[in-house]
């Protein structure tokens, strides 16, 4: 806290270079689950995401000598956030992604700080609500509406798979705050954390998924190479990497603002989807997202003008 009571910013450069480096990671993430999902259920691509990364930072975590959690309240929470922000919405943006393209569902994920506010606001009570905020989540959803082309809706795969990514950010919406709420100001590393969210996300999916698929997933030897490749992309990097990352943001910068990542994740699945995949944009689609951009950002404060406090002078001596 500084002299006048209000919360010091964190400088930029300690959070900024963290944000980008998750939005490139994340971004790219709908592109490889696109890839994988032409092989694999989308259920047995969320698990091989969670055991790849669970895997990852295990490895990490006996590199440099650090223990999993040992509280079992540490462990409740973190299956709890093993099912909201992993399991569940990761195989839920994998079914999207049968039916619609990468870069859409990037799109889609961009309405997660819209549903970080009021969860954060009403249930978990670590953010403030106010007219600014409310206007935001207005001019956010009118901008979903835009993007899901509300006026042109005709049922069919593509409204299923847009429901779909769209339900997958309200779970992570759901998650971002309540890590801050329960889990982010515990003294145990990052890595740590992660990686037991990990290992119970692992759980869940092997329970789930042969249910879910109907049985056994295809052997790794018959699948091919570009799959397996997304599937490891996903789990070291998405999961494994980008986890750590996301933890020391919401620590450092707290959960609405660190969910502002996802300002800049579609703009890297839109250019990875075009130029990967050659997918293609409806002119609303973009349009929408600018929209929801824009609403979150008057929700953050982004356009308001601070004032600024100047220090009144000290007394001159005689």
């Amino acid at each position: 806290m500084s002299t006048l009571t209000t919360p010091d910013k964190p400088p930029v450069r300690s959070w900024l270079p963290t944000m980008l480096l998750l939005a490139a990671i994340w971004g790219c993430s709908f592109l490889f689950i696109s890839v994988g999902v032409r092989e694999l259920h989308p259920a047995y691509l969320a698990l091989g995401r969670v055991a790849a990364g669970a895997a990852v930072l295990l490895a990490l975590l006996a590199i440099k000598r650090d223990s999993l959690p040992r509280d079992p309240r540490m462990w409740g929470h973190q299956f709890v956030l093993g099912a909201v922000g992993s399991a569940i919405p990761w195989t839920l943006f994998g079914y999207g992604e049968e039916r619609i393209p990468s870069l859409l569902a990037g799109i889609w994920n961009g309405i997660t700080p819209l549903i970080v506010l009021p969860i954060a606001v009403l249930i978990f009570r670590t953010e403030v609500f106010n007219l600014q905020r409310g206007l935001g989540l207005v001019i956010g959803f009118a901008g979903m509406l835009v993007v899901l082309g509300a006026w042109n809706i005709s049922g069919g795969a593509d409204l299923v798979g847009q429901l779909l990514c769209m339900a997958a950010a309200i779970f992570y919406g759901i998650a971002i705050p309540y890590q801050k709420r329960f889990v982010a100001g515990s003294s145990i590393s990052g890595i740590s954390l992660s990686a037991s969210l990990l290992i119970c996300a692992t759980v869940q999916l092997a329970v789930m998924a042969p249910l879910l698929a109907g049985g056994a997933p295809p052997a790794p030897w018959d699948l091919s190479i570009e799959v397996l490749l997304s599937v490891l992309a996903l789990g070291a990097l998405g999961s494994g990497l980008a986890f750590v990352l996301s933890l020391r943001n919401i620590r450092i910068m707290g959960a609405s603002a660190s969910s502002m990542v996802t300002y800049l994740m579609p703009i890297f699945a839109i250019v990875v989807g075009v130029l990967v995949l050659n997918e293609r944009l409806t002119w609303y689609q973009p349009v929408g997202a600018l929209v929801v951009l824009a609403g979150v950002a008057v929700s953050q404060g982004v356009f308001t003008r601070r004032p600024t406090i100047t220090p009144k002078p000290l007394p001159q001596s005689a």
